[in-house]
C-alpha cells in the first residue's frame, strides 16, 4: 500500500474513532476513506466492519467511568446486537444490496428525528422505560444493519438507548458502542474467513479508530448534551441525504 494512502486511512480512522465514541457515526468517516484509496464498495463495506471493531475497544478504555456498573445491562444487549451482527452478514453475503440500500438513508434519518426528540418522547411516554422486548427487538433490528451496512448504525443505537433509558447522554454514548461492537464482531467473523476484506487497509483503519475512540469519550464527558445532540443529529441527516443520492435518489 501506497504510504499516502495508508497516512490517509489512519487519518480516517482517528476521525472515525472520535465520531463514533462521540457520536455513532464512524462509517461517515472510514467508510468513504477506503473508498477514497480505490477499494470496491462490497470490500469496503466488509472491511470497514472489521476495522472498526477497534473503535470498540478503544470506548471501553476510555469510556470506564461511564461503563462502571452497567455489566448485566451490557451482557444482555450486546448479546442481542451479537445475533443481529451474524444475521446481518449472511443477509449481506447472500442476497443483492441494492434494495437495502434504498432503506439507508431512511433508517438514519429515522434515527436523527428520534434523537432530536427524545425529550418529547420521553415525556409521552411519561418517563417510562421501553418495554424490555420492544427495546430487544429495536437492538436486534438495528444489529441487522450494523452487520450488513453499518453506516450510523450507532446513531439508530444511541437514539433507541436514549428513548429506553434515562441516563446522562455520556453513559448512552460508551453503552451503545459496546453493544454494536458485538454487532460488528459477529459479522467481522464472518467476513474474515470469506468476504474480500482489504487486511492491509483494515489494519491501518483500526489503527487510527483506536486512538481516536479513546479520546472521544472524554470529549464527550466535556460537550454539553442538547448541542452535542443536535450536532449529532444534524450530521446524521447530512449522510442520509448522500446516502440518498449516492443511491439514485
Amino acid at each position: 500500500m501506497q504510504p499516502g494512502n495508508a497516512i490517509l486511512l489512519a487519518l480516517g480512522g482517528v476521525g472515525a474513532g472520535l465520531t463514533g465514541s462521540m457520536a455513532g457515526l464512524a462509517s461517515l468517516a472510514s467508510y468513504p476513506a477506503l473508498l477514497a484509496v480505490g477499494i470496491p464498495p462490497i470490500a469496503a463495506n466488509v472491511t470497514n466492519t472489521v476495522a472498526l471493531l477497534s473503535t470498540t475497544i478503544g470506548t471501553a478504555a476510555g469510556a470506564r467511568p461511564e461503563l462502571r456498573g452497567h455489566r448485566d445491562r451490557l451482557v444482555r444487549l450486546s448479546a442481542v446486537a451479537a445475533v443481529g451482527g451474524l444475521a446481518g452478514a449472511v443477509l449481506l453475503l447472500a442476497t443483492p444490496s441494492e434494495a437495502f440500500e434504498r432503506i439507508v438513508p431512511v433508517l438514519i434519518a429515522l434515527g436523527a428525528a428520534l434523537l432530536l426528540l427524545r425529550d418529547p418522547l420521553r415525556r409521552w411516554a411519561g418517563h417510562c422505560s421501553m418495554a424490555p422486548p420492544l427495546l430487544g427487538a429495536a437492538v436486534f433490528l438495528i444489529g441487522v444493519y450494523g452487520g450488513y451496512f453499518g453506516a450510523a448504525a450507532g446513531v439508530l443505537m444511541l437514539a433507541v438507548l436514549s428513548v429506553a433509558a434515562t441516563e446522562p447522554l455520556p453513559v448512552t454514548n460508551a453503552v451503545k458502542t459496546i453493544a454494536l461492537g458485538a454487532s460488528n464482531l459477529a459479522a467481522a467473523v464472518i467476513y474474515a474467513v470469506v468476504a474480500p476484506v482489504h487486511w492491509p487497509a483494515a489494519a491501518f483503519l483500526a489503527a487510527g479508530c483506536l486512538l481516536g475512540s479513546w479520546l472521544g469519550p472524554a470529549l464527550v464527558r466535556r460537550t454539553p448534551e442538547r448541542p452535542l445532540r443536535a450536532a449529532i443529529a444534524v450530521a446524521a441527516l447530512g449522510l442520509a441525504g448522500y446516502l440518498w443520492w449516492r443511491a439514485g435518489g
